[in-house]
């Protein structure tokens, strides 16, 4: 049975379990999850770190391969066990589909996390408020150019639901909490129609509700 490290809250790892899902494979029958990070440690433990260095979750164990980041996780998921052809295979797809991947991870969420984490996981009185709506504001002219993409197919790679629109999913499910709690903190966000519609089509056709966060873990 495969192993997953990591708790819910975290986005990273609930790409992995809204993967593991869209699999059909559930917790307790096809994986065990066990909690770990923040408040629940673990992951400064000799038995995690000789699996992850770096300390973080999600960390994936599948026999005797040990494996993590997120993205890395969910190629290798669908890649190993997507028994089904959930996901498109098809070489076009599967890179048009990756570079969203890599666009998400190096450029979109490091610009949204300064919000987060700002809003999130920072004591009032240390906020940079500056520069918490200043990285709002720079993630609205990105996520425009997600926008721009969805004007013309359905979904980050073409037509059909991919790996792909998983972690760009959770970052805007992020985007639109946070402006939704903190509106005043992070100024306008930016109507995006094209975007509006793809999430709509996702919470309506994919297992995104499993992993779908209602509020924000705030920092009182």
């Amino acid at each position: 049975m495969m192993r997953l490290w990591g708790r819910k809250s975290s986005i990273n790892v609930q790409k992995v379990l809204w993967c593991l899902a869209e699999l059909g494979l559930k917790e307790g029958e096809d994986f065990e999850r066990i909690d770990a990070g923040l408040d629940f440690g673990k992951n400064r433990t000799p038995e995690f770190l000789a699996l992850n260095p770096n300390g973080l979750v999600p960390t994936l164990e599948d026999g005797d391969l040990a494996l993590w980041e997120s993205n890395t996780i969910l190629r290798y998921l669908a890649h190993q066990h997507d028994l089904s052809k959930r996901f498109p295979t098809d070489i076009a797809g599967q890179y048009s589909s990756e570079k969203w991947m890599d666009w998400q991870l190096g450029t979109m969420w490091p610009t949204l996390r300064v919000t987060f984490l700002g809003l999130t996981r920072t004591p009032e009185s240390e906020r940079n408020y500056g520069a918490i709506r200043k990285a709002y504001q720079d993630t609205n002219a990105l996520l425009g150019l997600l926008d721009q993409q969805l004007a013309n197919q359905p979904y980050c790679s073409g037509n059909t639901f991919n790996i792909g629109d998983i972690p760009l999913a959770l970052c805007v499910s992020r985007w639109n909490l946070l402006h939704q709690t903190f509106p005043d903190q992070t100024g306008p966000r930016l109507t995006l129609h094209n975007l509006d519609a793809w999430m709509k089509r996702i919470e309506e056709g994919t297992q995104y509700s499993l992993v779908a966060e209602k509020e924000l873990n705030i920092v009182k």
